[in-house]
């Protein structure tokens, strides 16, 4: 059951040993868990959060909305003063200097 006529060699369905082998090391060796490796993991969130397009820091008015609607759906702190969803809002928006900190 060689992979012969398969031009993708990530394709699994033409052999089942490879099929087995891949399904036993799992995220062990996938490179994909950083269950050892808090460092790493730490900088995956910081490049996750940055790339995700829930940043803010370009635009004060989307933060300002975001706010708005935060408070509205929590039944939290701001659920009944919108003014002041607004501004936490803001400030956030205005203080996060693209996602990363600066030391």
């Amino acid at each position: 059951m060689a992979n012969t006529g398969n031009k993708n060699p990530g394709n699994f369905a033409n052999d089942r040993e490879k099929a087995s082998e891949a399904g036993k090391k799992g995220g062990q060796a996938s490179g994909g868990n950083f269950a050892n490796d808090p460092g790493r993991a730490s900088e995956a969130g910081r490049k996750g959060g940055r790339a995700s397009g829930g940043n803010f820091a370009n635009d004060p008015k989307r933060a300002a909305e975001a706010g708005r609607k935060g408070g509205q759906a929590s039944g939290g702190n701001f659920a009944n003063d919108r003014e002041k969803a607004s501004e936490a809002g803001r400030k956030g928006g205005e203080n996060s200097r693209g996602g990363g900190r600066t030391s």
